[in-house]
């Protein structure tokens, strides 16, 4: 069983919307999402850059012991950093890791922006000020670096994106095309 990475905006509802199909499937999956894994076992971390590494390698390191498990993790978080990626990508057997990228141009990002953040970030008040967790705002003061080997891609233009339930049947396809859903 392999490791899901979806990342940038609305990747928690496309992460939902892939369960619940590989559900119907018959197929035991978990979410790890980012927000909620920061609230408990990564509470402790900022938003600096060590931080945000250490916030993707401990995600890797549970993600690796649910596909030990036999259940497919979906992780869903922002991971800017290609080398975060890259590390999560070798705690796994090859194949076993696959990377899905939501290409999503930041002005999408923003108007679909429902915490306020990227308004908060454009404002100059995330930076430093929220509790000192935060050293920069992804897209905003601090760089995403996009994948250069993702198995699958999931773009969205202004005024063209596919929808949640679209992007997850488009990750479902590439599953069942590499054999991942067999019985």
């Amino acid at each position: 069983f392999f490791f899901i990475g979806i990342q940038l905006i609305g990747k928690s509802t496309v992460a939902c919307a892939l369960s619940q199909i590989l559900y119907q499937r018959g197929k035991l999956s978990y979410i790890l999402d980012g927000d909620n894994v920061r609230h408990g076992l990564n509470r402790d971390l900022s938003f600096k850059a060590e931080d945000r590494a250490e916030n993707i390698r401990r995600v890797g390191e549970v993600a690796k012991l649910f596909a030990d498990a036999g259940v497919i993790c979906i992780a869903c978080l922002i991971s800017p950093y290609r080398k975060d990626r890259d590390s999560c990508r070798a705690m796994l057997p090859t194949g076993d890791f696959i990377e899905v990228f939501m290409d999503v141009p930041l002005q999408v990002c923003e108007a679909r922006d429902p915490k306020g953040l990227y308004k908060l970030a454009r404002a100059g008040k995330i930076k430093g000020n929220i509790c000192s967790r935060f050293a920069g705002f992804t897209g905003i003061d601090d760089p995403y670096e996009p994948p250069t080997d993702c198995e699958i891609a999931l773009k969205c233009e202004v005024g063209d994106c596919a929808s949640p339930q679209q992007m997850a049947d488009t990750v479902v396809n590439f599953l069942e095309a590499k054999g991942y859903l067999q019985p």
